[in-house]
């Protein structure tokens, strides 16, 4: 049997994780873990993570160009042109500070844009070994088993959310205030977008928000969210594009509930 694209990819995080990854937890050295700008760490697993999926992508897609977190902290200029072209886009560690406190969650991502359009993400989260996947036009499955989202309704106040307060606008202070004051549950992002995708998914949570909107961050859960028939847009209602800059990112069980957090936000927008 022929192994599909997304099937290869969750196979080269499996091995990433049991090779780089979950040696490391609740076992890096002082020196292990360092502070690559202000308030983002990095440790040895995501390095050697990185390292070990550029090595499992390598031909996978002839010509595809690789673009990983830490390789752009290195070098900020390869994130130019992946509007170009087929680009691997590549989070060896989403949550680096929950795992190098030996905490979770924690996530390894990958997805690949073609002319600058996702078409192909994988999320791996090594702990509970959930894979959640997904190929434009394909679908999403968690686990292997497809997965579409409910058609479920009720009241806004009754909904169940995360709200990202990092790097949070100031103009979008109010409106955020608005969401958290009418919505019953609303708890913090545990930083760590690979983990939340699949709950949005899923319905264990209605909604999510963010505001930095990193490509190796979001662009795999995008995919995933969109082809399980969730929302995953900026606050705006415009859809979200790798290549184009833009602040802020609304992740919705179904299509209701994201018209109804969307207006709670520009209803309040300073």
């Amino acid at each position: 049997m022929t192994l599909s694209l997304i099937d290869r990819i969750g196979d080269i995080l499996r091995r990433a994780a049991a090779e780089a990854v979950l040696p490391r937890y609740r076992a890096l050295a002082s020196h292990q873990v360092e502070e690559k700008s202000p308030g983002e760490l990095v440790t040895i697993a995501d390095r050697d993570a990185e390292a070990a999926i550029a090595r499992g992508l390598d031909g996978l897609v002839p010509g595809a160009r690789f673009v990983g977190e830490e390789a752009c902290a290195r070098d900020p200029s390869l994130l130019e042109r992946i509007d170009e072209g087929d680009v691997w886009i590549v989070d060896p560690l989403d949550g680096t500070a929950n795992f190098a406190s030996g905490d979770g969650p924690f996530a390894m991502m990958v997805a690949l844009l073609r002319d600058g359009e996702i078409v192909a993400g994988c999320i791996y989260e090594p702990l509970t070994e959930r894979m959640a996947a997904a190929e434009y036009g394909g679908g999403a499955f968690l686990d292997g088993h497809r997965l579409h989202v409910s058609a479920r309704q009720g009241r806004v106040e009754d909904r169940r959310g995360i709200i990202s307060s990092f790097m949070l606008p100031e103009d979008m202070i109010a409106p955020a205030a608005a969401v958290r004051s009418t919505v019953s549950q609303v708890a913090p992002s545990r930083r760590c977008a690979g983990h939340e995708y699949p709950r949005v998914a899923t319905g264990e949570i209605d909604f999510a928000l963010y505001w930095r909107t990193i490509v190796w961050d979001h662009a795999p859960g995008v995919l995933f969210l969109n082809e399980a028939g969730g929302v995953a847009r900026r606050p705006d209602g415009s859809p979200y594009r790798p290549a184009v800059g833009g602040t802020g990112m609304l992740l919705a069980h179904n299509p209701e509930i994201a018209d109804e957090v969307q207006t709670l936000l520009l209803g309040r927008r300073a």
